[in-house]
């Protein structure tokens, strides 16, 4: 497995240079290194001085590059899902599609970049890889992908379960199944099946390593720009929303952090040097010890014996924060940003009785 590292701030504060810097310092440590650029325009492979193809590639040692393009990923997605609709239905009706000929529909991209991020970490070749993405809420939806992608699953799933329809057809699901698909089909629960099953269990992976600051981090990069600054912490507020841990910031084109300090407590700030140019030890050289990610307060924490929820949320007051509970689940809107929290058996079936901010946590109490 390897660690996915990545990047949150305003456009124009340097991100791509820090991550890029950033893989180099990994693979001057011997770590095996992947560098993967979101943007498909030309920027990124003039930054590192080579052409950058849509497979990885060396560029130096231990540290391979690549550049996604959304037409390519969607091509090799459409040839996957051929196949998994060829081992499962009797019929395949997908067969004459052809994945040359899809358009990209708006937030694809977020979606194919996701598993090509799966595909990386799954291939055993890379230490570590550094994903120099939008850096924005796009980004954080992409990542909060698999936890959103659960909850309509299952929420969904209980709300046909339960509905009037399904069960006026539930004695033909089995018989129609059986005549439509590869696989046997019994049991009460038809969603209880190989390919759901698969699915289910992609999404729980990847919102367990999203949740895991030992697989997925972010940092947040800023200049000394006001708007920049808002911008890094609104978005620090957001990645605890979809579970990510935020391990510290980096202050771009500047040397005094001391004001930056007090805004980002308790995270560590390091300044950068602006780009160098063709010599990026500078830059290299100032980057913190990313380890440093494993002292950042943590998204949620669940307190059963005291019976209270901690959610780490800075940069959001309570004014900013809507709370709704639908049995075992709480939702907290924060900004653009929802997360719905299944609570553990000790929890569930019990109201909010109580929230509170207190040193950038939401406290609920039931």
């Amino acid at each position: 497995m390897s660690w996915i590292l990545t990047f949150l701030g305003k456009g124009g504060t340097g991100r791509t240079t820090v991550a890029i810097a950033t893989a180099q310092k990994f693979a001057a440590q011997g770590k095996r290194v992947l560098l993967v650029g979101q943007d498909p325009g030309p920027a990124f492979g003039m930054m590192l001085g080579t052409t950058v193809a849509t497979e990885p590639k060396a560029w130096l040692p231990n540290l391979e590059v690549v550049q996604l393009q959304a037409t390519v990923l969607l091509e090799r997605a459409w040839e996957e899902l051929k196949q998994q609709e060829a081992k499962y239905l009797r019929t395949p009706f997908f067969g004459a599609v052809f994945g040359q000929e899809l358009g990209v529909l708006p937030g694809m991209d977020s979606a194919l970049s996701l598993n090509a991020l799966r595909e990386f970490d799954g291939s055993g070749k890379y230490d570590v890889i550094v994903y120099d993405a939008a850096g924005d809420l796009t980004t954080l939806r992409m990542l909060g992908l698999p936890e959103v992608g659960t909850w309509y699953y299952r929420r969904f799933k209980q709300v046909f379960m339960d509905s009037d329809f399904y069960k006026a057809i539930s004695p033909f699901v089995q018989p129609v199944a059986a005549a439509v698909l590869n696989v046997n089909v019994s049991g009460s629960d038809p969603f209880n099946q190989p390919a759901t099953q698969q699915m289910t269990s992609v999404m729980d992976q990847g919102k367990a390593a999203v949740a895991d600051p030992n697989r997925v981090a972010a940092f947040l990069v800023t200049t000394a720009e006001p708007g920049a600054i808002a911008t890094a912490k609104y978005l620090w507020g957001s990645a605890q929303q979809v579970g990510l841990t935020v391990g510290g910031v980096l202050l771009n084109q500047s040397h005094d952090t001391t004001a930056l300090g007090r805004e980002f407590e308790p995270l560590a700030v390091s300044a950068i040097p602006s780009y160098p140019g063709d010599d990026w030890q500078p830059i290299v050289d100032a980057l913190p010890d990313f380890s440093q990610v494993q002292q950042a307060p943590r998204p949620i924490a669940i307190n059963v014996s005291d019976r209270k929820v901690s959610l780490f949320l800075p940069g959001f007051d309570k004014t900013q924060v809507k709370l709704t509970q639908y049995g075992p689940e709480v939702t907290v809107e924060a900004g653009d940003q929802r997360r719905n929290i299944l609570l553990p058996p000790e929890l569930s079936g019990s109201g909010v009785t109580a929230a509170k901010f207190q040193d950038g946590y939401l406290i609920l109490s039931f």
